[in-house]
């Protein structure tokens, strides 16, 4: 799973970027106020709602954001209806990439996800082309100077978590989505620290990608992901260390 380890972490560090411009606000407002649409207001009986709110408080928005979204979504104060619509489609290499959106307007968003794949070279297929090579899990990233992999194991087994993996400097830890808040509780009540915590459509295969595919592939990612519309980007691709340098500076 090397490469998608590399890539939640690199996912991770641009986070402070997006939020210092608004970007990471903007998406996690928007899922904040559709999670408390689908499931209700209440963060203890909404498991969708309880994770936003948290990854929302941990990116330092303020509380008040979160009460007015969570209202807009359960129409107590007036707000934009998003709906959820993804999008598949291949990257360079064939690489397949799987893009989750909240949206006001499929039609405008259609439009314009459509151009990013085309104008970085890759193209948007249709429904179902390449979402079968994904499985939706839980997915946490700790880095391994916190702790040795025999103790984080047996407090992920305990919680029932599916596997573990070495990647580099990381360990990964898969879960079944319904494991995803017993793993989270029992690595916090352990005091471990996690670098990347998500529920990921995590690919079943690789696409190994060197040299100029691996950086437009990157740029194709990081377009997508820019869009106000994105909430997810989920890709199949493994690359070397220094083909990130560049993306990730």
């Amino acid at each position: 799973m090397s490469g998608h380890s590399k890539w939640a972490s690199i996912k991770h560090k641009k986070a402070a970027t997006d939020a210092k411009r608004g970007n990471l606000f903007t998406k996690l407002i928007k899922e904040i106020s559709v999670a408390a649409r689908m499931g209700g207001g209440d963060e203890e009986t909404n498991s969708r709602l309880r994770k936003v709110v948290s990854d929302a408080k941990a990116a330092n928005m303020p509380s008040d954001n979160i009460e007015r979204a969570i209202l807009k979504g359960t129409g107590q104060l007036e707000g934009v209806n998003y709906e959820e619509y993804s999008f598949e489609g291949y990257g360079p290499g064939g690489v397949a990439i799987l893009v989750e959106t909240l949206t006001d307007n499929n039609n405008r968003t259609v439009s314009e996800i459509r151009h990013i794949f085309s104008k970085n070279g890759g193209n948007m297929g249709d429904s179902g082309c390449v979402a079968w090579m994904f499985k939706r899990k839980g997915y946490f990233v700790v880095e391994k100077s916190t702790i040795s992999e025999d103790k984080l194991l047996d407090i992920v087994l305990e919680a029932e978590a599916e596997d573990l993996n070495e990647d580099g400097s990381n360990y990964e830890v898969f879960t079944s989505p319904e494991n995803y808040e017993a793993v989270d509780k029992a690595l916090k009540d352990n005091n471990i620290e996690i670098a990347v915590s998500n529920l990921n459509m995590v690919p079943q295969n690789y696409v190994k990608l060197e040299g100029k595919k691996a950086q437009q592939c990157l740029k194709l990612i990081e377009a997508l992901e820019d869009h106000d519309d994105a909430q997810h980007v989920w890709a199949n691709f493994d690359i070397d260390e220094e083909e990130i340098t560049i993306f990730s500076d």
